[in-house]
């Protein structure tokens, strides 16, 4: 046992800190005393599984990927539902408050900052009504379930991954559900237009309804103070007893901000996560920004996770690059898949497979010589093949005929050419 550890607080409790503590604890479990806080009062859980609870499929409890049990063994101070505050980084104190105001401090030698992100609300009149909510945790989960028992009308303003989740889950509980979007399209950023017609479809034969191309003007209350209609800009309306906002979420840096951090599109970090403003301090995941961008998919978060603890406990030699990110999910129990530049564009080729009948949409877009984006829709079963040909920059002129058709190519598939 180590005497005059170090101390270790991490301000949020969520997967991407939790991770951090999880990979330092492998390489050295005994260099600090750790503290967490979090603004929830639940143990972290995987919030990408929250869609599950809401269609039925899953429970609270089986989404938690850190019980409190982890926590005790693991020697580790929780503080749950206590939300940090403030921090002085002279003094290396965080403050924290709990609902009736209480306040805790912990001291700290490093500071961890995973404060995720919130999501956006459209500041359009009426966004302050009853029954207007966004979709980011365990809480909004709990909300929508609730009101589903007792409302009919649900409108999920947002055609992105998150908010078709949400309609779908909604669907699933008997509401009637229509989905708002500013897009000609559905997951414009994952999906090109033939793909996104195909989903739009497909979720409309399930019992989905939608309105592409639509700007919301406000939100119509009733006289108790609840949502009853959405207007659109174009005069006509919507009927709704639940307003779902799913329209993107933006790094939290209030804190990191009212402690002198340097943020921008996020808390600014170096390769080794540390704040470019204080060494002692890191932060990882959807609040932090490297090289200018703030990842929110979850592989990304995890390599940050990586390389934070890696220098939390004082190996010093990793370093985080960046992530190219490719998308693979299934919306409601179709499969999509898309990485790199799928849109193409000048000085591009598009290899296209289009099945509509059969629910299959693939597009390669080829750039001297080698794949740089791919879009598929109902068959991904060759995307972690197209996007390791798109990582690793390899020549496929030599199979340029078969792409199309996959890796069970008999040759020497995707190795690099003269």
């Amino acid at each position: 046992m180590r005497v005059n550890k170090q101390k270790l607080v991490l301000v949020g409790n969520g997967m991407a800190g939790v991770r951090t503590l999880e990979e330092l604890l492998k390489i050295d479990a005994t260099l600090y005393d750790i503290t967490v806080f979090g603004a929830e009062p639940h143990p972290n859980y995987n919030r990408i599984m929250l869609s599950p609870v809401l269609a039925g499929e899953q429970t609270l409890d089986e989404i938690v990927l850190n019980p409190w049990s982890w926590y005790e063994d693991n020697h580790i101070t929780v503080h749950a539902g206590r939300k940090v505050v403030e921090v002085d980084r002279v003094k290396r104190i965080v403050r924290a408050v709990d609902a009736q105001g209480d306040v805790v401090e912990a001291p700290y030698d490093r500071l961890l900052l995973c404060t995720g992100s919130s999501p956006f609300m459209l500041p359009v009149p009426g966004k302050d009504l009853a029954g207007v909510i966004a979709y980011r945790d365990i809480a909004d989960t709990l909300t929508m379930i609730d009101t589903a028992r007792t409302h009919r009308h649900a409108v999920v303003i947002g055609g992105g991954l998150l908010g078709l989740e949400a309609a779908n889950g909604l669907m699933l509980r008997g509401m009637t559900v229509t989905v708002v979007h500013v897009n000609a399209w559905l997951m414009d950023r994952q999906l090109d237009r033939v793909a996104g017609d195909l989903l739009r479809k497909s979720l409309e034969e399930r019992g989905l309804k939608f309105r592409l191309g639509a700007h919301t003007q406000e939100l119509v209350g009733n006289e108790d103070g609840r949502v009853k209609a959405i207007r659109f800009k174009d005069g006509s309306e919507e009927m709704a007893d639940l307003v779902v906002m799913a329209v993107g979420i933006r790094p939290n840096v209030g804190l990191a901000e009212s402690m002198r951090l340097h943020c921008d599109r996020g808390i600014v970090v170096t390769d080794t996560l540390q704040t470019v403003t204080d060494a002692r301090i890191y932060a990882v995941g959807e609040c932090a920004a490297h090289r200018g961008i703030a990842y929110g998919l979850v592989a990304p978060l995890f390599e940050q996770a990586k390389v934070a603890a890696n220098h939390l406990a004082e190996m010093g030699y990793g370093r985080y690059v960046g992530s190219l990110t490719s998308t693979k999910l299934k919306v409601t129990g179709i499969d999509l898949f898309s990485a790199g530049d799928f849109m193409g564009g000048e000085g591009c080729e598009e290899i296209v497979m289009n099945d509509p009948f059969g629910g299959v949409y693939k597009k390669l877009v080829i750039k001297d010589d080698k794949l740089v984006g791919a879009c598929l829709y109902g068959d991904t079963v060759d995307g972690s093949w197209y996007f390791r040909l798109l990582r690793e920059g390899l020549s496929v002129a030599q199979i340029r005929d078969q792409l199309m058709f996959g890796e069970s190519i008999p040759h020497d598939a995707g190795q690099p050419h003269a």
